[in-house]
């Protein structure tokens, strides 16, 4: 009997008894599988306690597999709780008070905060378990590149994924250009990153970025499909797994200087451009209570 003729329902379920605000945290045990979704508030965007909860998770599933000697997780499958949104990247917000105020320091801890996240997903906790991302709806900014450091991207026909801060005369600094050069070669990387525009998920499945396309609200079922499929391979996908981390390595060392670039580069944006991210926000607003989009393509 495959994984979904066996699958419970409680593993699509999210743990209603979480001491977090802004994640919702399930383990389901037959397939040894902790899926996190994520519900920032007052918009679906990294805030800074969704990302000091993500981290505090990733802490208590590394204590967990330590205990237990690694047997206690194989995947952990990065989601959201929000409807048609995964996440709309960066707060925004934030980010223009900090601007206006030329507050450095402030703009560093939020995008070394970002990146400690990132890279942790990126590099699967420094253990053997794989991360999975299921995008089902708009992942933009740093909600894309959250996506895209998962080990496996799995993405519902329709959803939209990009990166809209060239609109604003800024540039996703937070993982986008390593991540995706390492996908589709630095030139393509480059013209995502300055197009500023949305592709949807069977664009970037075409392109070599989305690794599995599910049908619409397949989604879950579509991460029990792959967790059957390499459980019949387990030591194959492992191994190229480890391959793969060898050959196209991203180190901290990288990210966290392209951060401080990106630091620079927001403290010298103009009123013009903190006007349009203002904008921005609003439309993230909208999107988190109407479902309209956030950006045109």
């Amino acid at each position: 009997m495959n994984a979904l003729a066996m699958m419970d329902d409680s593993a699509l379920l999210k743990n209603e008894h979480t001491q977090y605000k802004h994640l919702s945290t399930h383990y389901d045990a037959k397939y040894k599988v902790g899926w996190f979704r994520m519900h920032g508030e007052p918009r679906p965007c990294f805030t800074g306690t969704l990302l000091s909860e993500i981290s505090s998770y990733f802490s208590s599933v590394k204590e967990e597999m330590l205990a237990t000697q690694g047997q206690q997780y194989n995947y952990l499958v990065l989601a959201s709780d929000v409807d048609n949104v995964f996440n709309l990247g960066g707060d925004l917000a934030l980010f223009s008070e900090l601007i206006a105020k030329q507050d450095a320091d402030g703009l560093l801890q939020y995008a070394i905060s970002c990146i400690d996240v990132l890279y942790a997903n990126m590099v699967h906790l420094n253990t053997d378990l794989t991360t999975i991302a299921l995008v089902k709806g708009d992942a933009l900014g740093g909600g894309f590149e959250a996506a895209l450091s998962s080990n496996v991207l799995i993405a519902e026909k329709g959803s939209k994924l990009g990166l809209p801060e060239v609109l604003f005369n800024l540039f996703p600094g937070m993982g986008a250009y390593s991540l995706l050069s390492r996908k589709i070669g630095p030139s393509q990387a480059e013209k995502m990153i300055l197009a500023g525009k949305l592709y949807t998920a069977e664009e970037l499945y075409e392109m070599g970025v989305v690794d599995i396309l599910a049908e619409p609200g397949d989604g879950e079922l579509e991460v029990y499909r792959f967790l059957d499929k390499t459980a019949k391979s387990q030591n194959s996908h492992e191994a190229l797994r480890k391959v793969r981390d060898l050959c196209n390595p991203v180190s901290y060392e990288e990210l966290l200087s392209i951060t401080k670039i990106w630091v620079e580069s927001a403290l010298k944006l103009t009123p013009r451009d903190l006007r349009m991210m203002k904008r921005l926000v609003q439309r993230q607003s909208h999107k988190s209570s109407h479902n309209d989009d956030v950006v045109n393509g």
